[in-house]
């Protein structure tokens, strides 16, 4: 991999600021040095390992012509599982290499509404929300549900979480789009297979000194929280529904007792929203006319199909399939994500050298 060299100066030069004496005196700036070295020395390792698994390879191909039986098994044992390791790890690297967003912080707003499908869709919106806590659960994140629609038989018409956790922006950023599943619904008696979709929308958590809001610009509203089925659960109208005037942006919270930690936390949603609002115009502005392979992030693009009789997964976008679903469902979405940034990277070094 060509571009692993190019590392080598990179990091040459953060070794040489980390011991600069005016760096040390600086918190943030020995901060801001200190990931990025953390980062790069995880890149080495993981590069020191693939060079050794490629030089694994290529004794054992030259080991492939011996005339020796035990020689050919152990070759023909190795190799294929010596293959799989070095693709893993090249996926790896280069996921690490796509992370070049200033919004890669460790909260992220996630949104998932059930589509169309009826109640299967709103299941199905569960099965991903269960499938993104289980994966955060595993990565030692904290999982926040900030509003929630649930239905009488365990689904969700709509549910808004947030994730906190390392790399959190990182891992979910390219999940946004239409989820979409085939599977027979437990409301199908003649066994029929149907398609139903969620759509999922990924938001960076954003500074509160980030997005200046007018108090004139909003409508607030409270109400009595509710559970499913929609019977109010609180006899006090402790949800808060925040409306920005202008932009017809709406955000509901219901996810604490008290009035005034709801109203904070819908702010809070409220101006990932509006940031993300600004995003969208200024990329439409400056986007070129080659159009990302992994996407924009615009949820209704249909990114993924979840296959339930086939026990299979598909990413649409990088043409990924893998016949894990139920380790997938499970939070299981290591292998997954690897793959997604891999694609974003190699498209990311391909703009570069086109430059």
């Amino acid at each position: 991999m060509k571009i692993l060299s190019d590392l080598e100066s990179k990091i040459e030069e953060l070794e040489r600021q980390m011991t600069e004496q005016a760096n040390l005196s600086d918190y943030d700036k020995i901060h801001t040095i200190n990931k990025e070295y953390k980062k790069l020395k995880e890149l080495v390792g993981l590069r020191q390992e693939y060079e050794k698994t490629i030089q694994h390879i290529k004794e054992d191909e030259e080991l492939s012509n011996s005339d020796d039986p035990e020689i050919l098994q152990i070759v023909n044992d190795e190799l294929p599982q010596l293959n799989k390791k070095a693709e893993r790890l090249e996926r790896k690297i280069l996921s690490m290499l796509s992370l070049s967003d200033d919004k890669a912080g460790n909260s992220v707003i996630v949104e998932i509404r059930a589509g169309t499908g009826g109640e299967e869709a709103a299941l199905f919106a569960g099965d991903l929300f269960r499938m993104y806590s289980r994966f955060a659960e595993n990565n030692g994140w904290q999982v926040e549900v900030i509003d929630k629609s649930p239905t009488d038989l365990g689904g969700f018409k709509e549910i808004v979480f947030i994730l906190r956790g390392d790399d959190a922006y990182k891992l979910m950023q390219y999940e946004s789009g239409v989820h979409r599943v085939q599977r027979v619904p437990v409301t199908e008696s003649g066994g029929r297979i149907h398609t139903s979709a969620a759509s999922v929308a990924v938001l960076p958590e954003v500074p509160e000194e980030e997005i200046d809001i007018s108090p004139e610009d909003l409508k607030i509203d409270t109400f009595r929280a509710s559970g499913a089925g929609g019977q109010h659960v609180n006899k006090i109208e402790s949800a808060v529904r925040i409306t920005h005037i202008p932009t017809n942006t709406i955000v509901t919270c219901q996810a604490e007792r008290s009035q005034h930690k709801n109203r904070e936390l819908a702010m809070k949603i409220l101006k990932s929203k509006i940031a993300d609002l600004v995003r969208q115009k200024r990329e439409m502005k400056t986007a070129s006319q080659r159009k990302s392979q992994v996407g924009s992030g615009d949820r209704s693009e249909k990114i993924r199909t979840y296959n339930f009789p086939q026990n299979r997964i598909t990413d649409h976008r990088i043409g990924y399939t893998a016949y894990n679903l139920g380790e997938i469902l499970d939070g299981c979405l290591e292998d997954l994500f690897d793959a997604i940034q891999a694609a974003r990277a190699e498209e990311i070094l391909d703009e570069i050298t086109q430059l």
